[in-house]
């Protein structure tokens, strides 16, 4: 008896659809990566009350 690298959990696979996820699975093992397409988020230009400082100088405003 062989023992298998791919295993069927459920239901009856002939060898030629083992054959075909097979060669699928090796085919995307073997493509190349493609960059990530990270975006980073904007900053945003308020800030919120409660993590600002307690004091602000009389001559400045918001």
């Amino acid at each position: 008896m062989t023992h298998a690298d791919i295993r069927v959990e459920k239901g009856l696979a002939d060898p030629e659809e083992v054959a075909a996820i097979t060669a699928v699975l090796l085919a995307r093992a073997a493509a190349r990566p493609t960059a990530p397409t990270h975006h980073p988020r904007p900053r945003a230009a308020w800030r919120r009350l409660e993590r600002e400082g307690g004091f602000r100088a009389p001559h400045s405003w918001h």
